[in-house]
């Protein structure tokens, strides 16, 4: 691994273990709003740091402002139009927004974008469609734990609830498009031969886990049914990810400016 590889690992490998202290707080107190932000930074800074492992930076967060730059304005057109998540508007828990979306939002996107397009690179690292569609289908089953989560702290409110927790059936449609455009553009950006990332990938493994648990038993009154839809979801991903990702090796490239 090249010097400047190493260094990015060693940030992205700090960032998540931050990143999963700041989640166990703000399980455990009884207004976790206030770390939420700091979770989402993390995941972003950690998400940006592993692609510079097997990326060049540039590369990299280019990749990175393109999915925000699409999640942000899937959001502005979502709330203004319905399309294509369904009627909804944020709660104003969240700042800062421009033009009434979080910023903080859109990084998400970002980060979660990154890793389930490294999870989806692990799965199918031969077929750039299979990617696509491997990738929007990871992405989207991590939204089976957000949305009953960020409506849990009030962070945003759907005008005309749906029979998953609240969530309209259509959310989950709107995501797998939005995230079938995520994944195309990832592709487009970060061209060239797709290398195994332990680092996204554990990311994503991490998120899965955590929301599980949360959901399972940590969070009041616990949800068996969002532990079980979202754990089974984004679990088979996973153990999809690190089954055919093990034994393989970064590119001797990656990180190369």
């Amino acid at each position: 691994m090249r010097p400047r590889a190493r260094v990015a690992s060693a940030l992205g490998a700090a960032s998540l273990a931050a990143m999963v202290v700041a989640q166990v707080a703000s399980g455990l107190q009884p207004r976790p709003i206030t770390l939420t932000s700091v979770v989402v930074l993390l995941l972003a800074a950690s998400a940006l740091a592993f692609a510079c492992v097997t990326h060049p930076p540039a590369r990299a967060v280019a990749a990175f402002a393109a999915v925000v730059a699409t999640g942000y304005a899937a959001e502005w057109i979502g709330i203004r139009t319905g399309l294509p998540f369904g009627d909804y508007h944020y709660t104003g828990v969240l700042w800062p927004a421009p033009g009434g979306v979080p910023v903080i939002v859109a990084l998400a996107w970002g980060g979660m974008g990154l890793a389930a397009h490294a999870v989806a690179a692990a799965v199918a690292p031969v077929s750039r469609a299979a990617r696509i569609v491997t990738g929007a289908l990871a992405l989207t089953a991590w939204d089976l734990f957000l949305d009953p989560q960020m409506i849990r702290l009030g962070l945003w409110v759907w005008h005309d609830p749906g029979p998953y927790r609240g969530v309209p059936l259509v959310n989950f449609a709107g995501w797998l498009v939005v995230s079938l455009l995520v994944m195309a553009l990832l592709e487009r950006v970060l061209a060239g031969p797709t290398a195994w990332s332990a680092g996204l990938v554990s990311i994503y493994t991490v998120m899965a886990v955590m929301e599980t648990v949360g959901f399972a038993v940590v969070f009041v009154p616990p949800d068996p049914l969002v532990a079980t839809a979202g754990g089974l979801s984004m679990g088979a991903f996973t153990l999809l990810a690190w089954r055919r990702g093990r034994g393989r090796r970064p590119d001797p490239e990656a990180g190369r400016a």
